[in-house]
């Protein structure tokens, strides 16, 4: 069981979370929704006991708790099958325990001094224990989740360190899903999955039997695993019965009726009103007080308020040349690991190409090389003369500075652009007033890339290299985002797994597999209207 009890989390004078109470019984599988910033994050690190709250209480009652974090922790000096152990401390010591013994028996039969009686006696009760903690099912269990999260049979030797962050991730997700605890508490596990990833979670967590707390923007993976929501918003948590789509439905009917009632009341307040202050002289003098005093004590209806939604566009800055950007026979390894291979491309001006691919199979590596932060074993990168792009990587969040404000992150890089400035800036992607003024480090995963977002974008460019850029947005600012990138007259380069930017942004699709980068689509946009007009004259 999971529980909140008269919750109340408070930053200064600011209340986060206040007087929040709900339950989640054993078995259920319920999503955590509310817009970034909501308190999500801060609610799941309170209810694994990470985090405590300003009055009242959370946590969990009856059994043990695995807890995906958004920042993945592990040993980058473990191999992946070793760091994968590490979610069965005890039965890993057990097993290395009974190695060392399995040695020293060994050892016994030419050296008396050995007690080969007590040794053997140790190995029985080390092969018992082992059996009760069902040890020998768990490399079957360790082999199944890595497989299903897309790990290569030769990435079971290599050191976590080594992995880029989406496959951290993973790791993290995997130490959580093979130890398959009572109770899961799972934030923005779908962040960085491919499609195939995503349907093993979805598989793996519905024939979960135990109690799961799950926070992700991903939709459509919610309507597959999840039967109840709990909405964080400004009024507290609401629980709605059902997968997300159902919950749209019943926010919707409850929005209307709660628009009612309120309107009612109003009516009602306003004929009371126009009472009081006809008869307030009077021979109904004392009727109107009376009404008066009812009247205080009435507590007033709220009308539905809608979430406040980032809503921005992107300007490119400049006209450039034709050929934007060529890269040609361009081959890139990390050590023994060969992604790229002989690959040539061209970008000419407007297109709007969009890199598909499993994690892992070169995609971020290619806009790492085209950006200037990777050198290629071989090939060459050659820009355009009035070519100006910015690029976004995966992890841009990760290297905001925790110290500064929010307003101190964004004009670190915001040139002369005067206060007023980027703090029009900021507010279109919802920091407004005092939160501008928020340290960086008491930001949600979300505020933090909306920050990051902000201070990509406030920077003049004509080209755009994106890696996985709707990663931990919500999904009011994913769509303006898509809707932003869809009207930017510039030129584009876009590693992603979100379906909206290869439907409505993408004008070339090109596919990275197995070392090569292959043209798969090329979508020919309408052409403006205006531009349409100009031709014709």
């Amino acid at each position: 069981m999971l529980f909140a009890d008269r919750l109340t989390k408070s930053f200064g004078s600011r209340d986060l979370l206040k007087d929040v109470s709900f339950s989640i019984a054993a078995g259920e599988r319920v999503a955590l929704v509310g817009s970034n910033g909501a308190g999500k994050t801060t609610l799941l690190r309170m209810l694994a006991d990470e985090e405590s709250p300003t009055s009242g209480s959370a946590g969990h009652r009856g059994g043990s708790l695995g807890y995906l974090k958004q920042e993945s922790g592990f040993d980058p000096d473990n191999t992946l099958e070793a760091e994968a152990w590490t979610a069965f401390p005890e039965a890993r010591a057990i097993e290395l325990r009974i190695q060392e013994v399995e040695r020293r028996l060994v050892d016994a039969a030419d050296d008396p001094a050995i007690d080969a009686a007590a040794l053997s006696t140790e190995q029985l009760g080390l092969y018992e224990r082992y059996d009760l903690l069902d040890g020998h099912t768990i490399g079957v269990r360790v082999d199944r989740v890595l497989r299903g999260l897309g790990f290569k049979t030769t990435d079971r030797a290599k050191l976590c360190g080594a992995f880029s962050g989406g496959w951290r991730m993973r790791i993290a997700l995997a130490k959580v899903l093979v130890r398959r605890p009572d109770h899961m508490l799972l934030d923005e596990p779908t962040n960085h999955l491919d499609e195939s990833a995503r349907g093993y979670l979805a598989r793996e967590l519905t024939d979960y039997q135990g109690t799961l707390v799950l926070v992700t923007h991903d939709s459509a993976f919610l309507d597959k695993v999840v039967k109840r929501v709990l909405e964080v918003g400004d009024s507290g948590v609401a629980s709605y019965t059902g997968n997300y789509t159902k919950y749209l439905q019943q926010k919707e009917k409850r929005s209307v009726l709660q628009e009612q009632a309120a309107s009612r009341q109003e009516r009602k307040i306003a004929k009371q009103e126009v009472f009081i202050n006809r008869f307030r002289a009077g021979t109904k003098a004392s009727l109107a007080q009376s009404r008066e005093k009812q009247l205080a004590k009435v507590v007033r209806l709220e009308r539905p308020r809608e979430a406040g939604t980032a809503r921005f566009s992107i300007t490119s800055l400049g006209r450039v040349e034709q050929k934007v950007v060529t890269l040609a026979s361009v081959s890139h390894a990390y050590d023994d690991d060969i992604v790229l291979v002989d690959v040539s491309l061209t970008v000419e001006r407007g297109q709007k190409v969009v890199l598909v691919g499993p994690n892992g199979s070169g995609k971020s590596t290619l806009l790492r090389i085209a950006a200037g932060q990777v050198e290629p074993l071989e090939g060459t990168v050659a820009w355009a003369e009035h070519a100006r792009f910015g690029y976004y990587e995966q992890h841009q969040d990760e290297a905001l500075d925790p110290e500064r404000t929010v307003l101190e992150e964004v004009q670190s890089v915001a040139g002369t652009a005067t206060e007023g400035t980027v703090r029009n800036v900021l507010g279109k992607f919802l920091f407004k007033g005092d939160d501008v003024f928020k340290p960086v480090s008491v930001l949600s995963g979300g505020e933090r890339s909306r920050v990051a977002l902000a201070k990509f974008l406030i920077q003049p460019t004509n080209v755009l290299l994106l890696d996985e850029p709707t990663n931990h947005l919500d999904r009011a600012t994913r769509e303006s985002l898509v809707t932003a990138l869809k009207g930017y007259d510039g030129t584009i380069m876009c590693a992603t797994h979100d379906q909206d930017i290869l439907d409505s942004v993408a004008t070339h699709v090109y596919e990275v597999r197995g070392g090569a980068c292959v043209n798969t689509r090329i979508i020919t946009m309408p052409i403006p209207v205006k531009q349409q007009s100009k031709k014709k004259k």
